[in-house]
Formats: C-alpha cells, structure tokens, sequence
C-alpha cells in the first residue's frame, strides 16, 4: 500500500476513534451557522474541494457550514479575514499553499501564518505536472533536459503567477536539474499554455485538469509529476524524483485553519468531520475529477507539513530573489 494512502487510513481511525469521546464543549457546538472561508474564486477545484466539505459538515454538525470567496492578493484577503475573526470555532479557513510563503515574499503581512491560526487538517495536494508542447524534439525528461542543456539560452518556464506552486517548483527544477532559465510569469495558466502551444516557452508545471484537454487533442505532452509518488490522478505519469531529479517535489495544496485561539475541543470535532469527509466515497471521486489528491491527518501533522513547506520553500525564494506585489 503506498505510504500516502497508509498514512491517510491510520490518520483517518485515530480521528474517528476521538470522536467517540469528544469533551463537553464541542458537544454544544456548534449553536449556529458557520463561515467557511476560501482564498480562491468559484469555480475551480479548490471552490469544488471547499463546497464539498462544506456540504458534508453541514450534515455532520446540523447547522449551515456557508461558503465565501474572498479571492485576491495571493490569497492574503481571505487569510487576513480569518485571522482577525472571534475565535469561537464559527469561522474557518480552507487555506491554500500561498499562506506558508508569505512572510518571504512580502515586507509585511498583518498575520502570521504560524501563530494566526490553528490546524485543523490537511485537506488535499493539487499535483503539479511537467508538460511541453507535443511538437518539440523531446519525449523524456532526460530528453527535455540534455536539449535545453545545449540551448545558449536556456529554459523558458511558463508560470500563472510569482510565488505560486508552479512559480517554485519551476525554479526547483531548474536549479536541480543544472540548467540556465527563466519563469515567466502570466496571469494565470491559459495564457501560458498559449504561449507553449505557440512554442514560445519551452515548458510549465500545472495541474491536470486544466490541461487534460490539450495533452488528448495531442498538442501537450506529459514528461513526469513533481509528487512524492505517481498520483492516481494520472498514473501514467513519471515522477520526476524517480526520473533522476530526487528533490524535485512541489505541488499546491489545501488545508483547513481556524484563528487561534479556538477552543481544542473544537478543533478535535473539526479534525474528526473532516477525516471522515476526506474518506467518503463520492467526495474523493469528486475531488479525483478535479484534479485534487485527498490527504486527511492529525492537525500537528498539518502544522509540521506547514512549518516544512516554509523552510522548503523560503530556500528558494531567496536562491531565486522572487518578490512579490
């Protein structure tokens, strides 16, 4: 059984067994709706994700869990909006992978990623893809790398955005690999399929989803996942870690906050829930769909992955001298 599903079941048991024996407070809670707030607009996988659980906790714990978009600013809108809410377990963050790099990217933020909030769970990772236009000369990530090698110019990265999964990972890869390059930054992933399409940038890191449409119309191709593991996503895909590049690994990922200060007790009944909506069958068929790779845990195992996702990737902010507005 692959380490992450195993993780995934032992994590998911010990929640459920805790939730035999939740003490008083959480039982009178929650006494009315609950705001569950996510960084990222309607309608892609993270909304999907967010809209998922919110449903599933609405059953769980008999009062309304309502959903608001607070997209923008690098996800720093929403986040700010749930570090300064009343800590009493009625409003939550869906928190995505912007939230740990914060504090590396900008001179100033008005919460602090790791003492603002309270982990809940991890929820899911968004597995990043390497793909090339299906026209160039190379069908390996050996091939992809040995070509651009002997580019005078180097790699040209395409990316949806400065200090975003893809943006990192990119910059890993190049730095990993021995190659000279660049990441361009557009806004968003379809103006840099469009510029790989056109032949203009030699390669991005994506999610599946979003370019499933063109790697079957045979104008993308699939060179590796920059997962720990190939992902049932798309199995077929090679991790790049195991085609030679080891430390190449880096993904976007959600997970659930509360501000701190919220009482354990409803943090234990939120970690139980969520356990049992990450391992429900039509929820994680759903998430598959999107693109998403359920994960689930124990909140300090959450709080260890962030405070590891910081180190990681505050090492690269640096190498690279990424800023951001």
């Amino acid at each position: 059984m692959p380490s992450n599903r195993r993780h995934f079941l032992q994590s998911s048991t010990a929640a459920l067994v805790l939730g035999a024996s939740l003490p008083g407070w959480a039982q009178s809670w929650p006494q009315r709706p609950i705001r569950l707030i996510s960084p990222y607009g309607a309608g892609g996988a993270s909304d999907i994700l967010t809209r998922l659980l919110g449903d599933f906790l609405t059953r769980r714990l008999g009062q309304s869990v309502v959903v608001e978009n607070k997209p923008g600013a690098g996800t720093r809108i929403a986040n700010e909006a749930v570090a300064r809410a009343p800590a009493d377990g009625y409003t939550l963050l869906h928190a995505a992978a912007p939230i740990a790099i914060g504090e590396a990217l900008y001179k100033k933020l008005p919460y602090d990623a790791h003492k603002s909030f309270l982990p809940i769970a991890s929820t899911a990772i968004a597995p990043l893809f390497l793909v090339v236009n299906a026209d160039a000369p190379y069908k390996t990530l050996d091939e992809f790398i040995a070509h651009l090698r002997r580019n005078p110019d180097g790699a040209t990265f395409g990316s949806p955005g400065a200090g975003s999964a893809p943006h990192l990972t990119a910059e890993l890869l190049l730095r990993a690999a021995k190659l000279k390059g660049i990441v361009v930054q557009y806004r968003g992933d379809a103006p840099a399929y469009t510029e790989l399409l056109a032949g203009r940038i030699d390669a991005t890191l994506t999610a599946i989803s979003t370019a499933i449409p063109h790697i079957q119309a045979g104008k993308l191709r699939v060179l590796g996942v920059a997962n720990e593991e190939r992902t049932p996503i798309y199995a077929q895909a090679l991790t790049l870690r195991e085609q030679g590049l080891a430390n190449v690994v880096g993904y976007g990922w959600y997970g659930m906050l509360a501000p701190a200060g919220t009482p354990a007790d409803v943090i234990a009944r939120l970690n139980t829930e969520i356990n049992a909506a990450l391992a429900d069958p039509d929820i994680r068929q759903k998430a598959q769909a999107a693109g998403l790779e359920l994960r689930g845990g124990k909140p300090q195992e959450f709080s260890a992955f962030m405070n590891a996702e910081t180190r990681k990737w505050e090492q690269i902010i640096k190498a690279a001298n990424i800023t951001a507005e």
